[in-house]
């Protein structure tokens, strides 16, 4: 069989499968979200965490030589 014979009706048969999906979609009620309009993860004011690293930089021997 010959498919670059039969791509025109393949291409209605997806238009009408793809239409046909579409109606059927369009009368269901929207999905409903549960989840809060706002985030409690969130810290108040003055109350961030601050991370200081007090280390040196490796120099680029030092680099070469953690790599091999």
């Amino acid at each position: 069989m010959n498919i670059a014979k039969n791509m025109e009706v393949i291409f209605f048969a997806a238009i009408a499968l793809a239409s046909v999906t579409g109606f059927a979609t369009a009368s269901a009620d929207a999905p409903v979200s549960r989840a809060p309009a706002y985030s409690s993860a969130v810290a108040p004011q003055g109350a961030m965490q601050v991370v200081t690293v007090k280390a040196k930089r490796m120099t680029a021997a030092e680099k070469a030589a953690a790599a091999e």
